[in-house]
């Protein structure tokens, strides 16, 4: 009903997974170039999974709609099949025959294992795609397995694609399916999207249905990441309906106070959220470059003329403070009488500083000092590239002062006076007080002031074990392994016995048990919650503190 209002030739937020929509973010290419990878390798199982409504399917849509040219899909989106029924379903999608009414497992997979002989024979390789496998029965996936002992001299006639909710990685730890979790090279785990991937999703969605002019306001961008969490479904959701209430409102833009409307009507009252326990307690982890990146571009836009530079990128009129009359004096002072020295100023409270403006760049280079760094104005780029260069990463979090406790480590802060945003450093966290760097000013104020303008988003660095390495999970092979061995060693959980190079299964448990001691999401897969964690318990000295030091 609004698509002539705002200009657009179809709907940009249907729910529906059409690949023309696809927003490739950093985790959804990383993906597409694991199942690529473990197409080409000898490997039979690859695995992709992720929570409900993060594009899962829209990723496997695409790989469908442009499979590589010796790839041959075959899409089963009905896991609540018996294994005759599955076997079936894949003679049917690769178009091979059987009688009708065939009872006869033996007699389907014959005439399967023709087909995959003849399609060897021309080159192709047939690969099985499974949709919310997460739904399927112990039996039908150890058939499944056994399909993948078809095999030439030297190669798998078939490798199975499963894709699911983080459920499916409990179901293949079961022991009567651990040979098939053996059998698994690529895997790969989608999470939410961060601030800056949020804000360019739906913009991609808008350019493709047409818009050709900005339809969500920055800070609208910004409140619609924080009411959906980054999850895909749910961005689309709410976006579609502030579209609609802007277009009742016969407005030309979406703006914050819309999309908050929005979510509410679309939770009913439901949490922000509404994921899982771990999203709720701050679990919400982006891989990379989020906050940083955003907040420095977006604090860094040039000013317009007349714009006093030391009000800051919040800036505003200073609040009037009417003058005390002064007192009436009873007589006049003595002529000899020495001058009254004059008390010294009150520090200013955070409140007074926000309403001022402060210099959001200052909360990088406090963060940079930390870390011994040079600050990111004197390098240029944004904090996330320079801290990349020096071999570290950004990770932005939503979990307030117990991911914060958690991490101890410097962070930046995001406040919000009404409409405003300003940055600030946390530098030391003791007790119930925090010491923040906000402009030029240091100051210490109680938790509970913070707590005014504060909703818990902040950013640290962390250096993971091998640069540009944010996630490790089973079958991984390489120099991290070492390290998060050791890390666990140091905490009294590692493997007996563990050598080599490769993150196999046994690696995996003692991750899950670091990892339930730890109170994260126990999955057995190492992101970068899990190597801040290993690294704390370990007592490496790889970080600042979030302690008082020095700069």
């Amino acid at each position: 009903m609004y698509l002539d209002h705002f200009g657009l030739r179809e709907p940009p937020f249907s729910i529906t997974p059409d690949p023309r929509f696809l927003y490739l973010s950093r985790q959804h290419r990383d993906a597409l170039a694991h199942l690529l990878h473990g197409s080409d390798e000898a490997g039979s199982f690859m695995l992709l999974t992720g929570e409900v409504g993060t594009g899962k399917t829209l990723l496997c849509r695409t790989l469908l709609d442009q499979p590589p040219p010796d790839i041959r899909f075959a899409l089963l989106l009905n896991p609540l099949l018996t294994p005759l029924e599955l076997l079936a379903a894949i003679c049917d999608e690769f178009g091979v025959t059987y009688p009708p009414g065939t009872q006869s497992r033996k007699n389907l997979i014959d005439r399967l294992n023709l087909f995959l002989l003849k399609a060897h024979g021309e080159g192709q390789r047939p690969v099985v795609v499974i949709d919310e496998a997460q739904n399927l029965s112990t039996e039908t996936l150890e058939q499944i397995r056994l399909l993948t002992n078809l095999e030439t001299g030297s190669h798998k006639l078939l490798k199975i694609l499963l894709i699911g909710q983080p459920e499916l990685l409990t179901v293949l730890r079961r022991p009567e399916l651990r040979q098939l979790d053996q059998r698994i090279t690529a895997r790969y785990h989608l999470g939410p999207l961060d601030r800056r991937d949020t804000a360019g999703y739906v913009q991609h969605r808008l350019r493709v249905a047409g818009a050709t002019r900005p339809l969500f306001r920055p800070a609208a961008l910004r409140q619609v990441h924080r009411e959906s969490g980054g999850v895909p479904r749910l961005i689309n959701v709410i976006c579609e309906r502030a579209l609609a209430g802007a277009y009742a409102l016969d407005r030309a833009q979406v703006d914050a106070r819309l999309v908050r409307r929005a979510a509410r009507e679309v939770r009913g009252g439901a949490p922000r959220h509404p994921l899982a326990p771990a999203l709720l307690a701050g679990a919400l982890t982006v891989s990379a470059v989020a906050i940083g990146a955003l907040a420095w571009q977006r604090h860094h836009a040039p000013r317009p003329a007349g714009t006093p530079a030391a009000s800051g990128l919040i800036a505003v009129p200073a609040r009037a403070v009417a003058a005390d009359p002064e007192p009436p004096a009873d007589e006049p002072p003595p002529e000899d009488a020495p001058a009254a020295t004059p008390p010294a100023p009150a520090p200013p409270t955070l409140g007074a500083l926000l309403a001022q403006g402060v210099d959001n760049a200052a909360a990088f280079d406090a963060l940079f000092r930390r870390w011994r760094l040079a600050p990111p104005t004197a390098m240029g780029g944004t904090p996330c590239e320079q801290a990349a260069a020096a071999g570290l990463q950004c990770l932005f979090e939503q979990g307030g002062l117990a991911a914060l406790r958690r991490h101890d480590r410097p962070a930046v802060l995001e406040l919000h006076d009404g409409p405003r945003t300003a940055l600030v450093a946390a530098l030391a966290l003791d007790g119930d007080t925090i010491t923040l760097q906000a402009g030029a000013q240091r100051l210490t104020v109680p938790l509970d002031e913070l707590a005014r303008w504060w909703d818990g988003d902040f950013v640290i660095l962390w250096r993971p074990p091998v640069a540009g390495l944010d996630t490790v999970a089973e079958g991984y092979r390489g120099p991290a392994t070492a390290w998060i061995a050791s890390a666990l060693a140091a905490t009294g959980l590692a493997p007996a016995g563990h050598r080599g190079d490769r993150f196999d299964a046994a690696l995996a448990r003692a991750v899950r048990r670091f990892q339930r001691a730890r109170g994260l999401h126990a999955d057995g897969i190492v992101g970068p919650q899990t190597f801040i964690a290993l690294a704390n318990a370990a007592h490496r000295p790889d970080r600042p503190h979030l302690r008082a030091e020095e700069d």
